[in-house]
């Protein structure tokens, strides 16, 4: 193997979900929490500022998937409840959805912060993140989990809160993550050159997006991933040689 892959990057930009993350846990204990507690979390804050923006973001999207024609549940009124069905089918959907994940950031902190939900994440990242500090690295996240969502996570991680480790933050308000004008948007909110950054992710859309911005790439391929297809990019299954 050669020298190192971060050796000539500055900033480490991580993925999470097939990153730091099993997407097991995602799909297995996120997702379906998020769906079983999401009427009973309407019921009790409906009425909040910040849950008003959520769903005023979910009307829209639902109102332009109804004139796409697609076959979603009704949305038929205002009650508390009422968008449940098209949120259940969003998450079923896995929709990358901006209005949807900030509501699951809300819907989950609860879970955190009483201990029902603790976030796992692969054993090499606790040590990896350490060790890049020491290097001098400065570590960011860009998922399509909303930044609360995110910080939650590596808060409340079976490894203790890795918080500490983290720089910075972007979510979809920044862009899709399949646009390269996204990782621009990156680089330039940290104050580098897209080629100072080094972009880990398992999904090759992605890197093909922050290689075109400039950025270093490398495919993750962790156990339980839905592809070992790195299309041509450079692969690493643990963060151990980065």
């Amino acid at each position: 193997m050669p020298d190192r892959y971060s050796a000539r990057a500055d900033i480490i930009l991580l993925d999470i979900e097939g990153t730091t993350t099993p997407i097991d846990y995602v799909f297995g204990v996120l997702f379906p929490f998020a769906q079983k507690q999401v009427e009973a979390f309407l019921q009790t804050h409906f009425q909040e500022s910040a849950v008003q923006a959520d769903l005023e973001r979910l009307r829209q999207e639902y109102a332009a998937d109804f004139a796409q024609g697609l076959n979603v549940p009704e949305w038929v009124d205002n009650s508390a409840t009422a968008a449940v069905p098209y949120i259940h089918y969003l998450i079923a959907t896995d929709r990358k959805s901006t209005g949807l994940k900030s509501l699951q950031g809300k819907i989950w902190e609860s879970g955190y912060r009483d201990g029902t939900l603790r976030s796992q994440l692969f054993p090499d990242v606790k040590p990896s993140f350490e060790r890049w500090i020491r290097e001098g690295k400065r570590l960011y996240i860009f998922s399509s989990g909303s930044v609360q969502a995110q910080k939650l996570l590596f808060q409340y991680s079976e490894a203790g809160d890795l918080t500490r480790f983290l720089s910075g933050y972007f979510d979809t308000e920044t862009g899709s993550k399949k646009e390269a004008e996204s990782y621009r948007k990156i680089a330039q909110a940290i104050g580098v050159l897209p080629t100072q950054i080094l972009f880990i992710s398992d999904v090759t859309a992605e890197l093909k997006a922050a290689k075109a911005a400039g950025m270093r790439t490398l495919f993750s391929l962790r156990s339980g991933n839905r592809t070992s297809d790195s299309e041509g990019f450079p692969v690493i299954s643990s963060f151990d040689n980065v």
